[in-house]
């Protein structure tokens, strides 16, 4: 069992660890670079995991280097980290910083891999899409494949241009649906359902909804067209998300943040 070290100690990075310590990897094996004291704490009490503000330390001996930093804060975080070589292998969750830009900032030695996760890992049910560079070893894919596996499914993405993609669909996604659900929320309450009742029909129908397009090999489309009889009251529903352009604003919306994406890595050259 080797070292694996995060430099940020949030939400992802404490889901990440949760997982792997789960799976019952040493927390004498891990370390997380943290800047503020209580984070740092926080951390220590919880997973009994190495922790320190000196980002130097952390990654010595660390076979894996998970950077799991704001897209801002990558270009410092990695000025500031040692020369690596080839024996480490640099995963980066920030969006819009591309493997080119992380070979510029740490040199020619780490292997490198970007991935984009999205928040249902917090809870253990994530997706997250992998994408090395060109070569990238097999076994560099199963060993971040292995750590991200613990907190939801994986996605291999062979070619990095559609990782702002990637973003706009799965990383920005679960802000999409929790729209929605608000939308229906409040619609079921202004029909006179109760906050509480509005709410656990809502949820639950998300969730059975996700299941079905999730195990059934036909797919969303098929299933909207099962639960549509014509003349119903489904039909009623979907006629006017129809006449109101759902795909048409789907589509606009998913554009916008994909190019959002692009942008952020112009962003980190300025």
């Amino acid at each position: 069992m080797s070292k694996l070290a995060f430099i940020g100690g949030g939400n992802m990075a404490r889901s990440l660890i949760g997982g792997m310590l789960a799976r019952g990897h040493d927390p004498a094996l891990i370390a997380v670079g943290e800047p503020f004291v209580a984070a740092r704490e926080a951390l220590h009490s919880q997973f009994g995991v190495t922790v320190s503000a000196d980002n130097r330390a952390v990654v010595d001996g660390a076979s894996t280097i998970v950077l799991a930093v704001k897209p801002q804060m990558m270009k410092s975080v990695c000025a500031d980290l040692p020369a690596l070589d080839q024996s480490v292998l640099v995963v980066s969750i920030a969006a819009g910083v591309t493997l080119t830009q992380m070979r510029r900032w740490l040199g020619p030695g780490p292997r490198l891999l970007r991935v984009m996760p999205n928040t249902p890992a917090l809870i253990g049910a994530g997706t997250t899409a992998l994408c090395g560079e060109p070569g990238l070893a097999e076994t560099d894919y199963r060993e971040a494949e292995a750590l991200f596996s613990s907190v939801g499914n994986t996605v291999r993405i062979s070619d990095e241009q559609l990782m702002d993609a990637v973003t706009a669909v799965s990383g920005s996604g679960p802000a999409y649906f929790f729209l929605l659900m608000e939308s229906m929320e409040a619609a079921a309450i202004a029909q006179g359902l109760s906050p509480e009742a509005a709410r656990q029909l809502v949820t639950g129908t998300a969730l059975g909804a996700a299941r079905m397009a999730n195990e059934d090999a036909e797919g969303p489309a098929e299933l909207r067209r099962r639960v549509t009889s014509p003349g119903g009251t489904t039909a009623a529903a979907v006629a006017v998300f129809e006449k109101a352009g759902m795909a048409s604003i789907t589509d606009q919306a998913i554009e916008a943040a994909t190019a959002r994406g692009r942008s952020l890595a112009a962003e980190q050259e300025s």
